[in-house]
């Protein structure tokens, strides 16, 4: 097929001059680095030309020697001291894809942009990249065209002296000028007549080539790493643009981050959260003129739809690269999205070169320490101590004593006694009952008959555990008057660390019952053999160290009725609690527990605890 014909590529008769081809391009847009490279492994042109700094050429051909790792170039401001600039060099950016390429064929690299000082301001407004999947490139540089930015002098200026070092490139060779598409006119127009050599400078010192942290990388790129990792392999395969679909990939990005955030939480996201995410994520995007949501409001719908963690885990699946190593033969420096600082120097953070950085990484998301090596913090357990997070302690004794105040509002509920008014108000007017029968034309009060007894144990139920899923048993008891002895079953929590001797599980199920220090081993003491699932045996427990009348119990279902006989020959009540009726998010918050490997670790556990 001829390049005039093929649906992808640009109408060659209007944007090919002589022995010029002109491929213009959004700059940082994977959709362009892949028509970039398509067309000139079909073109193998002998010059590709870019619209890119002339005194940045050796340590941008440098850079692209290295990828997939991405580096930074760094240079200096010499009209204003103390401030530099930083430019990633990243693979799914079009002018590093044409670099990349244009050696693989073997063509001749020239950077064409005059290094004159200040750019000229270039609004970079277009159209969502990923409508070129569906309408081609040809349309979408025509559209882009039908409205022509305006021009200024400067950028006429800036223009000419591209045009200057295009027409001193080879005269007998094909040239492949790659240049964003907000240029492509001006340049056109500049190459019509001989332009003069402009006042720019030949070399810049103190161009320094680095190496970003792996953890740095989701907030300098232009496109999130998981993104150009899918790039990366598109490139090795050349076969399956789908590897690069932009929805496709958004969605392996939330399965992949639904993964770590049920392994790290226990908690799962499910279908209607999705399905609200999908809808959250699109229409952020058309509120911002887009096809496609970025990373940001990736981020943002899944804190709001999912809650804090799992936004997390969405920006730590979106910031891995593979290719990315700590360890390099060059500088390692971590980079912010706001404000970096090396040898003393101020970076001010660019998306790119004609462009401000504008995806900083999302606010509100506390941080997550992490080991320096595999195997770190597994290396600092093993005490032979364990104990809890204080914290958290107080947050269940909270809890302990709400539902206690539940329990006991159930039973006054359940022997409350409603009659027509007659001489006495009783306890006070029921309304409900009064509205219900209004036709009657009669008043109804209550009486509230006095609950004999307290509230003692509580049991509360995440899950029966019918897949022997929490396999870790224990019982620990009460360090003061105030703090319940407590039996639970969990997930493993040193199978999970979250620092250093630091555990994290998910609670099955949990017993409290005050006072403390009287509480044995519940998981092995054979006056529960009765019990044939792990909430049966903490129900035993509950009644047996109760010393109050009532004993709380919270699950998905009801106990055997053989437990309410149990607990009546004992003179103990079993209360109830659907646990549909408490609320999701406050059970949520309780269910996960950290075991700390000895006393010790509770200094530091607050700066790894999430």
């Amino acid at each position: 097929m001829s390049a005039g014909t093929d649906p992808l590529l640009p109408d060659f008769s209007t944007l090919a001059r002589g022995r010029f081809t002109y491929f213009p391009v959004a700059p940082g847009r994977v959709e362009f680095a892949m028509e970039v490279r398509n067309a000139l492994l079909r073109a193998r042109p002998q010059v590709v030309a870019l619209e890119l700094p002339t005194t940045l050429q050796a340590a941008w051909v440098r850079a692209v020697s290295r990828l997939p790792e991405m580096s930074v170039i760094l240079y200096g401001e010499e009209e204003e001291e103390g401030r530099a600039i930083y430019v990633p060099v990243e693979p799914a950016d079009p002018f590093t894809e044409a670099i990349r390429t244009g050696i693989e064929i073997g063509a001749e690299i020239l950077f064409a942009e005059p290094d004159a000082g200040e750019r000229p301001h270039l609004k970079d407004s277009y159209p969502d990249s990923y409508a070129l999947r569906s309408i081609g490139l040809a349309r979408y540089v025509e559209a882009y065209r039908v409205w022509p930015q305006e021009r200024s002098p400067e950028i006429a200026a800036h223009a000419a002296g591209i045009a200057w070092k295009l027409q001193g490139a080879h005269p007998e060779a094909s040239v492949f000028v790659v240049l964003s598409l907000n240029l492509l006119d001006p340049v056109l127009d500049a190459m019509e007549e001989p332009q003069a050599q402009p006042m720019a400078r030949t070399r810049r010192e103190g161009v320094k080539l680095l190496n970003p942290h792996p953890e740095s990388l989701a907030e300098i790129a232009a496109e999130y790493p998981f993104l150009q990792t899918r790039y990366e392999e598109y490139r090795k395969l050349a076969t399956d643009p789908d590897l690069v679909d932009r929805r496709r990939v958004q969605l392996q990005l939330l399965r992949e981050a639904e993964k770590r955030y049920e392994k790290s939480t226990g908690e799962a996201v499910v279908y209607w959260q999705r399905r609200l995410v999908a809808r959250y994520t699109r229409n952020l995007a058309l509120s911002a003129g887009g096809l496609c949501a970025g990373l940001f409001d990736i981020v943002v719908a899944a804190r709001s739809l999912v809650d804090d963690n799992y936004a997390w885990d969405v920006w730590e699946t979106a910031g891995g690269y593979p290719f990315q190593h700590a360890a390099s033969d060059l500088m390692t420096v971590r980079i912010s999205g706001e404000e970096v600082w090396v040898d003393t120097k101020r970076l001010l953070l660019r998306r790119r070169l004609p462009s401000a950085k504008r995806r900083l990484r999302p606010v509100g998301l506390k941080g997550r320490k992490k080991e320096k090596f595999p195997g770190e913090w597994t290396a600092q357990t093993g005490t032979g101590g364990i104990c809890s997070f204080p914290p958290e302690d107080l947050v269940v004794e909270n809890y302990g004593r709400y539902l206690k105040k539940k329990g006991k509002s159930i039973l006054s509920e359940e022997r409350t006694r409603t009659e027509p008014f007659t001489t006495s108000l009783l306890d006070g007017v029921d309304l409900r009952e009064t509205i219900r029968n209004w036709h009657e034309g009669r008043i109804f009060v209550r009486q509230f008959q006095k609950i004999q007894g307290e509230v003692g144990s509580v049991i509360v139920i995440f899950d029966e555990d019918r897949r022997d899923r929490y396999n870790y048993m224990t019982t620990w008891l009460g360090e003061h008057r105030n703090e319940s002895d407590m039996a639970f079953y969990a997930t493993d929590p040193f199978e999970n660390l979250a620092g250093p001797g630091i555990g994290r599980g998910e609670y099955g199920g949990f017993l409290m019952s005050l006072p403390a220090r009287r509480m044995y081993d519940v998981w092995h003491d054979p006056d529960y053999d009765l019990a044939e699932t792990k909430p049966e045996r903490l129900l035993l427990a509950g009644l047996d160290y109760s010393l109050e009348r009532h004993v709380v119990y919270v699950a998905a279902k009801p106990p055997r009725s053989v437990f309410r006989s149990v607990a009546a020959r004992s003179g103990r009540t079993i209360v109830y609690i659907p646990i549909g009726q408490l609320s999701p998010v406050s059970l949520k918050k309780l269910r996960v527990v950290h075991v700390l490997d000895g006393y010790d670790k509770r200094a530091i556990a607050k700066d790894y605890i999430w």
